[in-house]
């Protein structure tokens, strides 16, 4: 996005505020009502909710994490830069593979306490894996769930350590206050807490991920290293890390209503047909022929009709409105008592938003029989974005995926 073609940059900084970071004295959070929602029906309330389109940055300084963005695809602009999670938190509980960033929301409150807020969604690239992530997550609130897709919440407070208190100015002056912890030179996601006992010059989070990097060139490159002056590498020039992560989009917030008219820009009109032509046409009509029940049919045509006016649409975002999600299938989605507590505080939680497979189409997910892909991916975070405990509070994702009956 140009942001000097934008007029006042709080716009982009606020992402999914519901005030401008200016604004210090707003009305209380209005939070959803767990008592009263009804996980089991797509009769969706007729409130106004927010949705997330992908682009890609005209500049790319912009998605580093000063500027707090909202992102889809290449390496997290992690909030608290230190403190980030490390041991199983960062493993697929089901391979064992470091995890792969997909998407995070700047989500901020009202809150002191969440004046900076991000939501951070992780996932296995393995189809199998997500696959056994499903099953898993029927067995309701396991002491030790196994799950293959993660989402993290992190707030800080407007004054803290790592950021001024004062608004960004949206140009290249911007810095954040300190360094973070260094990454893994493969994946550029996580903590590099191993070296390469050769060099000592490169970092891994993770015995695999220095493996690939060995294989991938680093054998040639070691030896080299070993007799080099150190430089500090930036995750931005991680030549190795942006081979293994999915292509990186900036996420635009734009609210539902505005969709809700013909007259979609030209950029808009070429996306929408792209995704109707690559994806609609050759997948979404021909699941809609093999339902075997009219529930399915029937939860079908009434997604597509929601996402009719934005096709292009990869995220909606449900928090403080009495919205639900929409479920592309019947079969699959969660009911009240599944959603657990909070695992931190014990309280709520509250559909934060759902995540499209619109978003398989721009991260070139290839259309193939063990390819990655779900039917709706809906994150939950604790109702009142709690302050205990670790810096990355994990919280709960439903995984819905579409199986077809056997004929």
């Amino acid at each position: 996005m140009d942001f000097n073609a934008i007029g006042d940059p709080t716009n982009k900084l606020k992402g999914l505020r519901i005030s401008s970071l200016d604004d210090d004295d707003g009305d209380e959070e209005v939070l959803i009502d767990n008592e009263h929602e009804d996980y089991d029906s797509n009769d969706e309330e007729e409130d106004p909710i927010t949705l997330g389109f992908v682009e890609k940055p005209k500049n790319n300084w912009c998605l580093q994490r000063q500027y707090f963005p909202s992102k889809a695809g290449g390496g997290p602009a992690w909030l608290d830069p230190v403190n980030i999670p490390s041991g199983r938190s960062c493993m697929c509980d089901i391979c064992g593979e470091p995890l792969q960033f997909l998407l995070q929301v700047y989500a901020p409150t009202e809150k002191e306490n969440t004046f900076h807020r991000m939501l951070f969604v992780f996932m296995c690239p393995s189809m199998k894996c997500l696959l056994r992530d499903q099953h898993e997550q029927w067995k309701r609130h396991p002491n030790k769930p196994s799950r293959s897709v993660k989402v993290f919440r992190c707030q800080l407070p407007r004054d803290n350590t790592f950021y001024s208190s004062e608004r960004p100015k949206f140009n290249v002056s911007d810095k954040p206050v300190g360094s973070g912890a260094a990454l893994c030179d493969w994946c550029g996601t996580w903590k590099g807490d191993k070296l390469c006992s050769s060099c000592r010059q490169v970092r891994y989070c993770s015995d695999k991920h220095q493996v690939r990097h060995w294989r991938s060139g680093h054998k040639i490159a070691c030896p080299r290293m070993k007799v080099s002056t150190h430089t500090a590498i930036s995750v931005g020039s991680r030549k190795d890390a942006s081979n293994a992560l999915w292509p990186e989009f900036e996420i635009i917030i734009e609210d539902e209503s505005d969709n809700n008219n013909t007259d979609i820009s030209e950029s808009k009109a070429l996306t929408s047909s792209l995704i109707s032509k690559n994806r609609n046409d050759d997948i979404m009509n021909s699941i809609l022929d093999s339902f075997q029940g009219d529930d399915d049919k029937k939860s079908w045509v009434y997604f597509q009709e929601r996402i009719a006016s934005a096709p292009e649409q990869i995220l909606r975002y449900y928090r403080n409105t009495n919205a639900r999600p929409i479920w592309p299938v019947s079969s699959g989605r969660p009911s009240k008592a599944d959603i657990p507590k909070c695992s931190h505080c014990g309280g709520s939680m509250c559909c934060e938003f759902q995540i499209l497979p619109q978003l398989l189409y721009y991260l070139g997910v290839d259309n193939e029989a063990d390819s990655m892909d779900w039917a709706s991916i809906v994150v939950y975070t604790c109702e009142a974005s709690c302050d205990l405990g670790v810096a990355y509070k994990e919280e709960y994702a439903w995984v819905q995926i579409y199986l077809p009956s056997p004929t």
